[in-house]
C-alpha cells in the first residue's frame, strides 16, 4: 500500500482575501494546512489554471457573476475572472509552504468547460492526471484540505471515491464559498452519503 497522501485544493491567491473569488475565511487554513503537510509523506496539489476569457467567466459572456448557461451541455456557474494562467491570482497563496509539494496538477485549461474536480473536467471527459499518478505511487488513500468545501473540494473528493480511492476531507482545513446557505452543510452531507469520511484536523495530527 503507497503512502497516504494529501491534496491540497485550489490554494490559490484570488480565492483568499484580496483575490477575485475570496471565499470567507479562507485565510485561516493557512496554518492548517502548513502544519498538516509534515504528517504526509505524499503531498499534491490542484492548481486551477484558466486561459483568459474562459466560458466559465462572467466577463466572456457579457453576464453578471452567479448567472448560471448551459455550457456544452452542462449547468454553469458564471465566475468572475479568476485564477487566469500566468496571472498572481493563480498563483499558490503567500504563506502556503509549498516546498513537500511533490507535484502540482493543472485544471480548468480547456476553454470550453469548466474544472472543478482536481481528477476531471465537470464533463469527466479528460482527466488531469492526478488519479494515474496517485495509482502509480500505490496510494490508496487520500486526504483533502483547500477551496471551497461547497465546490472544488467536494468535486475532488467525490471523484476520488469513484476512483477507488479511500477518501477523507478534512473539515478545518477547508472552507466553502456558501453562495446559497448551507452549501457547505449540503456538500459536506452529499460527501458523507457517497463513501467519503469527514474528520478534523485533530485527529491527522494525533493518529498519522
Amino acid at each position: 500500500m503507497g503512502p497516504k497522501t494529501l491534496i491540497l485544493v485550489d490554494m490559490q491567491n484570488d480565492f483568499f482575501p484580496g483575490g477575485t473569488v475570496a471565499i470567507p475565511r479562507a485565510n485561516q487554513i493557512i496554518p492548517f494546512v502548513n502544519l498538516l503537510q509534515a504528517k504526509f509523506q505524499g503531498i499534491v496539489a490542484a492548481q486551477t489554471w484558466h486561459p483568459r476569457n474562459h466560458k466559465s467567466f462572467a466577463s466572456t459572456h457579457y453576464k453578471k457573476s452567479g448567472e448560471t448557461i448551459l455550457l456544452n451541455g452542462l449547468q454553469q456557474i458564471l465566475w468572475p475572472d479568476h485564477c487566469v494562467e500566468n496571472t498572481i491570482g493563480a498563483q499558490l497563496v503567500r504563506g502556503l509552504e509549498t516546498r513537500k509539494i511533490n507535484k502540482i496538477f493543472k485544471t480548468g485549461m480547456d476553454m470550453e468547460i469548466d474544472s472543478f474536480s482536481g481528477f476531471y473536467d465537470n464533463g469527466h471527459s479528460k482527466p488531469s492526471g492526478l488519479g494515474e499518478y496517485l495509482s502509480g505511487k500505490k496510494v490508496q488513500e487520500i486526504f483533502i484540505a483547500g477551496l471551497a468545501t461547497d465546490y472544488c473540494v467536494k468535486n475532488t473528493a467525490l471523484d476520488a471515491v469513484m476512483l477507488g480511492f479511500k477518501t477523507t476531507v478534512i473539515e478545518d482545513a477547508c472552507r466553502g464559498m456558501n453562495l446559497h446557505e448551507k452549501d457547505t452543510q449540503y456538500a459536506l452531507d452529499e460527501m458523507r452519503r457517497k463513501g467519503v469520511s469527514i474528520i478534523t484536523s485533530n485527529l491527522i495530527f494525533s493518529e498519522l
